[in-house]
């Protein structure tokens, strides 16, 4: 059965005990719950959390305009969601077999993009030109800039990138690489949630790419998480490109699973 709430305190006392159980693969999950009630502003969301045998054994959440979260659904909940969730869907994302059954009920979306979740387990540090350096309040320019390039890039762009940014620079969560003194790449940490940091995104201007330093950066912001913040680090990557997928291998990230973000025509 499923129960919803708009109220994010309620859900995080039903839903963050049994997130907790896997903060690898509810890495998202986690995140969206600690932004939330550290006082991310978001307009009209809904959370959920199915109960089975007198037992909670799945959680969901809608931020708009992100998509819907159901990284933490199991799949014999999903068509009992589908039905419930209010004002239909337009955007889901979760493991490939919860989202094949999505597909399965609402027929082939009209965009679909794989994801793989990787798992840091021994860190190569790349032998890249430069240093690596936490983001200041000076890079705030360069880095909206930069945030707004890689949502354009992705096709999944935030909606107030700038406020995002300025978070995310006040929290310590942004690092930069330079080389001959200034940044050339970019990579987020986001904070620990039950041990675990999650890398993202990673990005390097077009002109400064194939020298190392969406590799360098990575591996900076990996040391730092796993040095001074977290027990685990964990990354997602487009599946659709093949050289991400091999730099972050070649710096030590190993695969635990697939997910799929999937878009449909309103």
């Amino acid at each position: 059965m499923w129960t919803f709430t708009s109220d994010v305190e309620e859900y995080a006392a039903v839903a963050e005990p049994f997130l907790l159980g896997d903060p690898v693969r509810h890495t998202v999950a986690l995140t969206v719950l600690a932004d939330l009630r550290a006082g991310l502003p978001v307009k009209h969301p809904l959370f959920g959390w199915w109960t089975s045998g007198g037992e909670i054994r799945g959680a969901v959440f809608r931020t708009p305009p992100h998509p819907a979260g159901l990284f933490a659904v199991p799949v014999e909940a999903v068509a009992p969601l589908l039905a419930a969730l209010e004002g239909g869907v337009s955007q889901v994302v979760g493991p490939v077999e919860v989202i094949s059954e999505v597909v399965r009920l609402l027929g082939e979306p009209s965009r679909a993009v794989s994801e793989r979740l990787y798992r840091l387990v021994d860190l190569t540090v790349p032998d890249v030109p430069g240093r690596g350096r936490l983001a200041v309040p000076g890079d705030f320019p360069l880095l909206v800039s930069w945030y707004h390039a890689f949502g354009a890039e992705v096709g999944m762009g935030e909606a107030d990138v700038a406020e995002r940014v300025a978070r995310r620079l006040s929290g310590r969560e942004l690092f930069v690489w330079e080389d001959e003194g200034a940044p050339v790449s970019l990579a987020a940490l986001s904070p620990a949630c039950g041990g675990v940091c999650r890398i993202g995104p990673v990005y390097t201007p077009p002109s400064r790419r194939r020298r190392g330093y969406g590799a360098a950066v990575t591996a900076y912001a990996s040391r730092i998480g796993l040095d001074e913040r977290c027990d685990q680090v964990v990354l997602f990557t487009d599946l659709a490109n093949p050289t991400s997928n091999s730099v972050y291998r070649s710096i030590g990230y190993r695969p635990i699973s697939d997910y799929a973000h999937l878009t449909y025509a309103e």
